[in-house]
C-alpha cells in the first residue's frame, strides 16, 4: 500500500498546467488565482473589466495572463477560448444577477442568474471544449441556496440547483474530462462587502445562526475546495459544499 507521502501534492499535479479562471479578477476566482500560481500552473483569468484584470495578474505574477470576456455574450466567449491553445483546468465564477422574491422581482431580474449564472457556464464550458485536456477538469459555481434555500429566492434557488445538474450531466459527456460543482455557502469576501452593511451583518448573523461550524466562511476555503476538485482525479459529477454545514440543517 502505498504511504500518504507517496501521493502526488496539489503542487505536482499543476505543476505547468494551463488553469482558465473566468472571474479570476476578484473574490474567490482571485484566490483560486493566487493558489493555482502557487502551485506552479500557468494562469489565464477572464472577466468583463480589463484594469481589474491587469491589477490582479500584477499581482500573481509568475507569467499570468488575461483576456476581457463577457459570460452574457456567446460571440465574447468564442472569442476569449478561440485565443487559448489549451485548457487543463477551468473554473467559473463570474456572474452578475437579482436576488429576490417572486412577487418582488420583474421577470427580466427572476430570469437575471440563469442568463448569467447557468447559461453563461453553459456556453463557457461549450467553447472550452475542444481545448480541454482529456485528464483536465472543469469546476462551475453553484451555491448552497440550491440545497437549502436560505429565504424568498426561488429563481436564484432553482439556478444553483439546476447548475449541480448541468455538472452531472457534463461529467457524463465530456469524460475522461471531469466535471464537478463547487457550492458555497455565505462567505465574507468580496460578494459582500459591496451590498449594505445593514444587510450584510444581518445575514451574517443568521448564517452564524444556521450552520453547524457557526461561522462563515473564507474566500481561500472556498479556493482550496476548488484546487482539491481540479486535482482529485477520481471525482467526478459530484458537488462539493463548502458552507460550513449549512446544508446539513
Amino acid at each position: 500500500m502505498s504511504s500518504p507521502s507517496a501521493r502526488p501534492s496539489q503542487e505536482s499535479l499543476l505543476s505547468d498546467r494551463a488553469v482558465v479562471l473566468i472571474g479570476g479578477g476578484s473574490g474567490i476566482g482571485l484566490r483560486v488565482a493566487h493558489q493555482a500560481v502557487a502551485a506552479g500552473a500557468r494562469v489565464v483569468l477572464g472577466g468583463r473589466t480589463a484594469e481589474r484584470l491587469a491589477a490582479a495578474a500584477r499581482e500573481l505574477g509568475g507569467g499570468t495572463r488575461w483576456r476581457t470576456v463577457d459570460v452574457t455574450d456567446e460571440a465574447s466567449l468564442a472569442e476569449f477560448f478561440g485565443g487559448l491553445d489549451q485548457v487543463d483546468h477551468l473554473f467559473t465564477s463570474a456572474a452578475s444577477y437579482r436576488v429576490g422574491a417572486l412577487r418582488e422581482l420583474s421577470a427580466q431580474d427572476a430570469e437575471s442568474p440563469f442568463v448569467s449564472k447557468f447559461w453563461g457556464q453553459y456556453h463557457a464550458v461549450r467553447h472550452a471544449a475542444p481545448k480541454l485536456s482529456p485528464d483536465g477538469s472543469v469546476v462551475l459555481m453553484a451555491g448552497a441556496a440550491g440545497a437549502r434555500p436560505p429565504g424568498p429566492a426561488p429563481a436564484y434557488a432553482a439556478c444553483n440547483a439546476a447548475i449541480e445538474g448541468l455538472g452531472r450531466g457534463l461529467a457524463v459527456e465530456l469524460a475522461p474530462v471531469r466535471v464537478n460543482v463547487v457550492s458555497p455557502g455565505t462567505i465574507d469576501g468580496n460578494l459582500w462587502a459591496h451590498r449594505p452593511a445593514p444587510d450584510r451583518e444581518a445575514a451574517f448573523a443568521q448564517y452564524r445562526h444556521d450552520t453547524v461550524l457557526h461561522r462563515l466562511g473564507t474566500e481561500d476555503e472556498v479556493a482550496h475546495a476548488v484546487l482539491f476538485l481540479f486535482t482529485n482525479g477520481y471525482t467526478t459529477g459530484s458537488t462539493l459544499y463548502p458552507d460550513g454545514g449549512y446544508t446539513l440543517r
